[in-house]
Parts: structure tokens; C-alpha cells; sequence
């Protein structure tokens, strides 16, 4: 063995360290990396959402979608305190079925206990011909008219039906619930994001 000479740096020994390092390094970069390939990817520990994905993602409030109330009013997609919108569009000549879903959309709510008042209900398209069924309605969803009926692609076609999006309170689609959709599934999904 040599002595080592001062001012001297064995190469060797400059590589073991940069080794080192890089593998220090690599350790703690390599969860970061499998995260953010997932979540690129759309995974999401945990979450199963009930609804299907609105792509492309739409922001009603950005696209200026107008929804006329009927009182005369516009809909404010933005209210004063942060509060998401269940929309519910009716398919033609809402009745029975229609009003059981939207009875549960509404019950839905109200099981949100504490977190009620964070969640609008917007009814979009023809009311209900039955004046009993109209009256019970009013006492839990806001009316509206889709004034440039952007959102006939989310409305069913079949009659006495219903289907519902789900808007985050700064205009966003979070989700859709087709025709059919399961009240509890959608319970469940607005008490993740309702908080």
C-alpha cells in the first residue's frame, strides 16, 4: 500500500461515494416516481367513485353555461360559501320513477347531516306534470331551464327517467350518474367530497 499523498484524490474512491449518493438518492426519488406514474395514470388509492368521469372535464362557470331559474334568475354556479350542485336532468315527461329518483336525491341530502347546506339541488328541464309531485319537489330543488341546452348530452331519452351531475363549487363536473344510478352510491360519493 502507498501512502496517500496530499492533495491527492483516489478515483476510486470518488466513484464508490458518487455510487453512494446516487443510490441514497435513488431511494428516496423512486416513491415519489411510482406516484406520480400512478397518479398520471388516474389511479387513486382508495377511491371508487360511483359516478362515471366526465371527460373531457367541463367547468360550467368557465363555459358559461346559463341556467335560468324560475323566478327569472340565472343560477350562480359560484355561491357565496363553497357549495357543490347536484343537477338532476329529467328525461321526457318526468313522472312516477323520475320523481322516486329525485325523492332520493333529495333524502340523499338531507343524510349529509351537518354537511346538508353544502349541497344545491338544481332541477334542469320540464318539471313534473303532477301538481302534488311539483309542489313536494319545490320544497327541495331550485328549478331551471338550460338556456343554450348545453346539457341535453347528459339528459336520458327515455322517458320517466332521470339522470344527474355532480359540480364542484367552482363550476366543475366532478361526476355523471347515468340513468338507473344507485341513490346510495351517489350518497357515497358526495359524503367524500363534502366535508
Amino acid at each position: 500500500m502507498s501512502p496517500s499523498v496530499p492533495g491527492h484524490v483516489d478515483p476510486k474512491r470518488v466513484r464508490a461515494s458518487r455510487l453512494k449518493l446516487l443510490l441514497v438518492a435513488s431511494i428516496f426519488a423512486a416513491p415519489f416516481l411510482v406516484a406520480l406514474v400512478l397518479t398520471k395514470s388516474g389511479w387513486q388509492p382508495g377511491v371508487k367513485s360511483h359516478g362515471e368521469p366526465v371527460l373531457p372535464q367541463r367547468n360550467f362557470q368557465q363555459e358559461h353555461l346559463q341556467v335560468k331559474l324560475d323566478d327569472g334568475s340565472a343560477w350562480p354556479w359560484r355561491a357565496s360559501t363553497p357549495r357543490l350542485t347536484l343537477i338532476a336532468l329529467p328525461g321526457p315527461d318526468c313522472a312516477s320513477h323520475c320523481f322516486a329518483a329525485l325523492t332520493g336525491m333529495a333524502k340523499a341530502r338531507v343524510m349529509l347531516n351537518k354537511n346538508e347546506s353544502r349541497l344545491r339541488l338544481l332541477y334542469v328541464g320540464a318539471p313534473p306534470a303532477d301538481a302534488t309531485a311539483l309542489a313536494a319537489m319545490k320544497n327541495y330543488w331550485r328549478l331551471g331551464t338550460d338556456v343554450d341546452h348545453k346539457l341535453d348530452a347528459y339528459r336520458p331519452a327515455t322517458p320517466d327517467s332521470v339522470s344527474a351531475l355532480l359540480v364542484e363549487s367552482d363550476g366543475t363536473v366532478l361526476s355523471r350518474y347515468p340513468v338507473g344510478f344507485d341513490v346510495s352510491g351517489l350518497l357515497q360519493d358526495m359524503r367524500k367530497v363534502i366535508r
